[in-house]
């Protein structure tokens, strides 16, 4: 299947100047990020069914939308209402079905309870939407950041949710107001944008002031010291593609992706929702953190397209601009 975001959302003028005087671009504001998640056409973010939210229950833009107010909209029951169950929730039953022998005799992702330094995005931005991307929270000076793929972008009123539990009454680890992200303005899913497909996203504090790093911990970034790396992958797949909608975890080994300076992996179960899932090694499962050498995306949104394209992820290499842009975003 296709993990293509679908679904348009058509900005008034206004709108567009709210959302430019947001989102900051790497060193420079840009056009809006949200267009990356109605253009990029395969990979791992979830294929976009949107549901429209009513109007007057939409929280606070801008400087005043808060972690309070991402914990009050985003209820376990709007939650469950923005990732419906139905035809899609089959996909990952079929397509195990449908997948040739030796395919389903590979590596398969798991099932888990998660951890708490990753989770998952949810976004508002006029319409409700499906946890569409993961998250994993980075150590930093200030203990505030996290790190998903280029592509991902949350929305102007969105949410990081760590070890998100689906149908909880309350998440374990909170919900935390995104209040900025950066991220290059060349990048992309094909050409050298792909290399590129990495952001960071500030989030608020909660309502006692504490920082997220404080509450879930946080992995250290590293450079991908190669393209051979032992490494331990966690991500969210959405219900549509997963019913269980629960995290998934991988250990496995890369290799280089074959004419490109990225990376790829190949163990199944790892279905539109989790681009942006981290690549741990030295993951130690005592902390349960470990060092950030890669994630899903790059080339294709992070995958091969075509049937059986959860098997395969693929990962932009992290060089001096991932580390560059990790400076930007650490310097406030």
């Amino acid at each position: 299947m296709q993990h293509d975001h679908t679904g348009n959302h058509r900005m008034t003028r206004a709108e567009q100047r709210r959302r430019n005087r947001r989102w900051r671009r790497g060193a420079t504001a840009a056009v809006g990020l949200a267009v990356c998640l109605a253009t990029a056409p395969f990979g791992h973010a979830v294929d976009g069914t949107r549901q429209q939210a009513p109007e007057a229950e939409h929280p606070a833009t801008g400087a005043n939308w808060t972690s309070r107010d991402a914990t009050a909209y985003w209820t376990a029951e709007r939650m469950a209402a923005a990732a419906p169950t139905g035809p899609h929730a089959r996909t990952s039953a079929l397509a195990a079905k449908s997948a040739p022998d030796s395919a389903r005799r590979a590596a398969t992702a798991r099932h888990f309870d998660g951890i708490p330094s990753i989770g998952v995005l949810f976004s508002v931005d006029g319409d409700a939407r499906a946890h569409h991307c993961t998250a994993s929270v980075v150590h930093s000076p200030h203990g505030n950041l996290i790190l998903t793929a280029g592509h991902c972008h949350p929305g102007t009123r969105a949410a990081f949710v760590p070890q998100y539990r689906s149908g909880a009454t309350t998440q374990p680890y909170g919900v935390w107001a995104i209040d900025d992200t950066f991220a290059y303005p060349g990048r992309g899913t094909s050409g050298d944008g792909a290399d590129l497909d990495f952001a960071f996203a500030t989030v608020a504090p909660d309502d006692d002031g504490r920082r997220v790093e404080d509450v879930t911990g946080g992995n250290t970034l590293g450079p991908t010291p190669g393209y051979s790396n032992d490494v331990t992958v966690i991500g969210y797949p959405n219900v549509r593609n997963d019913p269980q909608d629960r995290a998934v975890r991988c250990a496995t080994r890369t290799s280089r992706l074959s004419g490109t300076r990225q990376l790829r992996m190949d163990c199944g179960g790892f279905y539109g929702g989790t681009s942006g899932s981290p690549w741990l090694s030295d993951y130690d499962e005592d902390s349960r953190t470990g060092r950030v050498i890669g994630l899903i995306g790059g080339l294709n949104g992070g995958g091969p397209k075509g049937p059986d394209n959860d098997r395969t992820s693929y990962s932009p290499y992290f060089g001096t601009k991932i580390l560059s842009l990790y400076a930007r975003a650490t310097k406030g």
